[in-house]
């Protein structure tokens, strides 16, 4: 890895070497408070990951994004096509919720609750100390010549890591087309379903690229959210930093030396040990400030709090605060612009709600035939032919379904020789005849109303038009 200084830092990124190629980041094993307490946070995320797409609400799968049928499950609540205003809404929230986070507390959600980090923190990494061995072995073996000890430690990770990425990529395909497809997939056999199996190990293929070789690459290359910090972070918000008026004070940092009076020396706490570098997963020095390569893991928190301990100095010189609290020492405040951004998202989660409130549980839309005109029967009836379409986004069975006119006096008759009823979570399209009396009718084109009944209950109404002769009025 090139080597980094106070000056050219951001010349580069970590994870380059002088040549522009890749140079891997061997980071130290973590421990420390902090990390005790992302382990706990890591396990109950993992178990939610894992087991939502299994978890049933109502009949309804927990989480589920069926992006090919255009179907989805946000906490039990089914989505349809038709309920994309509602979609928007949701994701706009979780961008005005971004926005709100990232000001205040930095990136803190890449170092807690992101995927990436939790799967290659806490799953890929630690499966790696346990069979590489910490920083200097793994360091050791990479250089290594290819004999029988580097061939048996890279297979069996290898291994491992594949059987991990072929589990997750199950889970994933479960988020995408529904738990209970997949277990039927599985039952069925994987040559059943030869384009889902294919499927299946691309998304393998793209996990085991990820996790094995890609890496810390995710978040300091692929990922738009670090950048995100450049644009949100201020002097008030609060990240992983370094205590700078503390560490280097007037002469700067300097190697520990036993029995000196470092603040009468005019030295600053920080012994220069390189332990929050080298335990970072993405390869940088703290010290040098905030950057977007931080993912706020707390490791360097942890490394530098458990130096200050051994050479008897104060914990904290790496802590979460703010550039203000560094500099002046002032405490967290809700800034204005904060409360611009908590407004905002009380507001469209409130306009989230009601509309949840009114959203009705059948979906019905009434068209006119493209391109056919009214037809003049008999008796002085005036005919129109429409297509309906029907979406029932509840657990049950709609049975008995009929169609009556609220509006005017007339007749619906629906094409259809059985009974028309719409399945759980499914659609019904068909075709139906409206017939009125011209008498009847005011204008050429006329709004009406259609209750739609399940039984003698009404469940839906909608509005359509209705075309008639002009010489009617």
């Amino acid at each position: 890895m090139a080597e980094q200084g106070k000056d050219n830092f951001r010349d580069t990124i970590g994870t380059l070497n002088e040549d522009g190629d890749r140079a891997f980041v061997f980071p130290k094993k973590p421990s420390g408070k902090w990390y005790e307490y992302r382990k706990y946070v890591s396990y109950v995320l993992l178990i939610f990951l894992v087991a939502a797409p299994f978890i049933k609400i109502n009949g309804n799968q927990f989480l589920m994004f069926n992006v090919l049928e255009r179907r989805f499950n946000i906490f039990g609540f089914p989505f349809w096509p038709q309920d994309l205003y509602l979609f928007v809404i949701m994701m706009i929230i979780g961008v005005v919720f971004i926005l709100l986070f990232t000001a205040a507390f930095g990136r803190l959600f890449c170092g807690w609750i992101c995927p990436q980090t939790i799967f290659m923190e806490m799953v890929f990494r630690r499966i790696e100390y346990w069979i590489d061995g910490d920083r200097g072995k793994q360091i050791r073996l990479s250089k290594m010549p290819w004999n029988a000890e580097k061939i048996k430690k890279r297979v069996l990770k290898w291994i491992i890591f594949f059987i991990i990425s072929f589990l997750i990529a199950n889970v994933f395909l479960a988020y995408l087309i529904g738990s209970d497809q997949l277990l039927r997939y599985i039952t069925d056999g994987p040559f059943t379903h030869l384009s889902t199996f294919v499927s299946l190990l691309i998304f393998t293929g793209v996990f085991y690229f990820v996790f094995a070789w890609f890496r810390e690459q995710v978040c300091i290359i692929a990922c738009p959210y670090g950048r995100l910090q450049g644009v949100l972070l201020d002097d008030k918000s609060i990240v992983v930093a370094y205590d700078h008026k503390r560490g280097e004070r007037e002469t700067g940092r300097a190697k520990f030396k036993k029995n000196e009076d470092r603040e009468a020396l005019g030295k600053g706490d920080c012994i220069d040990c390189f332990q929050c570098v080298h335990v970072c997963p993405t390869g940088i020095d703290i010290r040098n400030g905030t950057q977007l390569e931080c993912v706020n893991c707390t490791a360097c928190i942890d490394a530098c709090d458990h130096m200050m301990e051994s050479v008897d100095l104060p914990k904290g010189l790496i802590r979460y605060a703010s550039e203000s609290n560094i500099e002046k020492k002032e405490k967290f405040k809700f800034t204005p612009r904060l409360k611009g951004y908590t407004a905002v998202l009380g507001i469209l989660i409130a306009v989230l709600v009601g509309m949840l409130f009114l959203r009705n549980d059948v979906e019905a839309r009434i068209l006119r035939l493209p391109g056919q005109l009214y037809e003049h029967k008999a008796d002085n009836m005036i005919s129109n032919v429409y297509t309906f379409k029907l979406v029932n986004k509840t657990v049950k069975d709609i049975e008995d379904i009929h169609f009556e006119l609220m509006s005017h006096k007339g007749t619906i008759k629906v094409v259809s020789k059985d009974e028309l009823m719409v399945k759980e979570q499914d659609l019904t399209k068909g075709t139906l005849f409206i017939e009125i009396n011209a008498s009847a009718l005011n204008d050429d084109k006329e709004k009406l109303r259609i209750g739609i009944y399940s039984g003698g209950d009404l469940i839906e109404t909608t509005t359509t038009n209705f075309l008639g002769p002009r010489s009617y009025n």
